[in-house]
């Protein structure tokens, strides 16, 4: 299995000291990933629901320092060696679909192919209607579009595309990605849309979990990855290329947990145990947020797992 982990790209933690003093550890202590999140603004008033929460209540604060991913990203690309480096999730419509292939694609140049590209179709109304964006009903389309955009410029000489939103032909795409076809793609989400679209066109599903009332159990997870590679067949792709990459909560005790406890809590020992019944039900990669604003327990957190946890993972 591979682990990954957020560095939360706003609040207290959204510093270029604190981001980078991250970056780098999880480089040392041989993390695969690292993980950044995405928005542009955020409303003062919003009847939005966020799905990660049992309130619907978003964490961040409006006036909050929140960077951008991409940018983000570039800055620690330069600042680490060989972790990967993702947006959990990058909103498609936030962004012409040309500019962003671009950008993604500059991004895995410059980090000698280090780019995942974790996307999704956005969950906040007033975000989309602040930006000028296609109506928010319709994100679902465009961010399909958006996907096999995407593949047209990072995959063929001489790119050509005729959709509902956007249509190009004429025109040279360069440069490539220097990952080959592509970048993998993580769709993340955790409607039936949002599965089939990983089944579609994505190289992994990446739902988050352990977060009321978005739990994803192992057997509930299971059970939805397999619409997952239904879609995958349907699609005329071979199911067992498309992966599971589940995003959850981590938080290391010193002594067990009684019964009752969410899973990814608790001793090393428990928590090796619950990312093994993930394991078992198809996770191959876990990509785990540490939500504090602690720098010194993310730190110790990171620190433990690669050395408490991972080596008894097989």
């Amino acid at each position: 299995m591979q682990f990954g982990v957020v560095i939360h790209n706003r609040s207290a933690t959204g510093t270029r000291e604190i981001m980078v003093r991250l970056a780098q550890l999880a480089d040392r202590l041989g993390f695969h990933s690292v993980w950044v999140t995405d928005h542009i603004v955020l409303p003062t008033q919003s009847r939005s629901r966020y799905p990660y929460s049992a309130t619907g209540a978003f964490p961040a604060q409006p006036a909050e320092d929140y960077l951008e991913p991409l940018t983000v990203l570039s800055y620690l690309a330069a600042c680490t060696e060989r972790v990967g480096l993702g947006v959990s999730v990058m909103i498609l419509p936030h962004r012409n679909p040309i500019v962003a292939a671009k950008m993604l694609s500059t991004l895995d140049v410059l980090s000698g192919g280090r780019v995942i590209a974790g996307v999704g179709v956005g969950w906040l109304a007033e975000e989309f209607e602040a930006l000028g964006l296609p109506p928010f009903a319709e994100r679902g389309a465009y961010s399909d579009e958006c996907l096999r955009i995407f593949k047209e410029l990072w995959t063929k000489d001489d790119p050509v595309f005729e959709g509902r939103y956007h249509r190009f032909r004429h025109i040279k795409f360069a440069p490539k990605p220097l990952q080959q076809p592509h970048p993998p793609i993580w769709v993340g989400g955790q409607s039936r849309r949002a599965m089939r679209r990983a089944g579609e066109l994505g190289d992994a599903w990446h739902p988050i979990g352990q977060r009321p009332p978005a739990e994803l159990a192992p057997e509930e997870l299971s059970r939805c990855f397999q619409v997952v590679r239904e879609a995958a067949t349907r699609a005329g792709r071979d199911p067992q290329q498309v992966s599971v990459a589940f995003r959850a909560p981590l938080s290391l005790g010193q002594e067990p947990e009684p019964t009752g406890r969410r899973l990814l809590t608790g001793s090393p020992g428990q928590v090796v145990d619950d990312i093994k019944r993930y394991r078992d039900v198809g996770v191959q990669h876990m990509v785990f947020d540490v939500l504090t604003n602690d720098v010194a327990e993310i730190e110790g957190t990171m620190e433990r797992f690669a050395n408490e946890v991972r080596p008894h993972i097989a």
